[in-house]
């Protein structure tokens, strides 16, 4: 199996694709950076608000929100969490990060792993199907090696190649913010349940960009089973994308129906029961875990089945 994934691995990184895709990402998150230093500039010609202000702007409005009936209990544990570092920042002068900072862009860097996804729909979605439309799966499968290892070993290696570029682009936001922004003031401080303490910011962005993965994942896992059933990239990386952008529309358009909740789309995003923006206020994360789990199985079980039983001398 080990053979196998090395054998993989060196073929998708022989390819130019590979490389491009790097180069793309880290172009795409220095260019971000430098966009937003920019129009931050010339927004804030003028402007004095110290943080004081937008602290209490926003606590302000996280006690506003939570009044709303409609949230949920997950929601509701967010916003008690985020009033209360509100108010301990305001009585004892702590100042939080600077939007602009290196620190705010690792916490952030979950945001930018939508890039990720489209990176590894690309491999997982013609690290099957390219096999097929070139002839070479034919001398792949004359190897005395069982055909579920010889998938296995595909769709593992484009989930070592999503968990890499997710690396990079944590590694890549923080080189950028350090460049263009500078190492900020403040101090990041998080809710534990009972109290305010001082957290890690780096340690935040992991978390939530651990969190953030399992959407790239998912879409991942979804893109690979295309590409090996219909033995077409182009037309499995064409509806993995169009999903990736019109699914989470979707769920606003079924939140007021049952199905909402048997939705992938509903759960993709785990970091919105870290962050509070929760898309359907009753669902929880064990919910969420079991919903995608049940995807993934059946993802998995489509693929392995029309692999091994696929005619490959047609």
């Amino acid at each position: 199996m080990l053979k196998l994934m090395q054998n993989e691995w060196m073929k998708l990184w022989s390819k130019k694709a590979s490389w491009i895709m790097v180069f793309l990402l880290i172009l795409i998150l220095f260019a971000s950076a430098a966009i937003t230093k920019y129009v931050n500039s010339t927004a804030n010609e003028g402007i004095e608000e110290t943080w004081q202000e937008t602290t209490a702007v926003q606590l302000e409005a996280n006690q506003a929100m939570l009044m709303d009936p409609t949230i949920g209990e997950e929601q509701k544990e967010y916003y008690e969490g985020q009033i209360a570092i509100a108010e301990h920042r305001l009585e004892n002068d702590v100042q939080p990060f600077e939007f602009t900072s290196m620190q705010q862009g690792v916490i952030g860097t979950h945001e930018m792993l939508s890039l990720v996804t489209l990176f590894t729909v690309i491999v997982a979605a013609g690290i099957t199907a390219s096999e097929f439309s070139q002839g070479t799966i034919k001398m792949l499968l004359t190897r005395p090696v069982k055909r579920w290892k010889v998938l296995t070993s595909k769709y593992v290696t484009t989930m070592v190649f999503a968990v890499l570029m997710s690396i990079i682009t944590l590694l890549a936001t923080a080189l950028a913010g350090l460049i263009f922004f500078g190492i900020g003031e403040g101090t990041f401080l998080q809710w534990n349940g009972s109290e305010v303490v001082e957290g890690s910011y780096w340690i935040e962005g992991i978390k939530l960009s651990i969190l953030g993965f399992a959407s790239v994942w998912m879409i991942g896992t979804f893109a690979f089973m295309l590409g090996t059933v219909f033995r077409s990239s182009s037309l499995a990386i064409g509806l993995s994308i169009f999903l990736m952008f019109t699914g989470i529309q979707a769920v606003f358009l079924l939140r007021n129906y049952e199905i909402v909740n048997y939705y992938l789309f509903t759960h993709t995003d785990l970091t919105q029961f870290y962050t509070g923006l929760m898309l359907v206020p009753d669902i929880t994360m064990a919910m969420s875990l079991t919903v995608l789990a049940v995807y993934f199985l059946i993802f998995l079980a489509i693929s392995y089945w029309t692999f091994s039983k696929r005619d490959i001398t047609a």
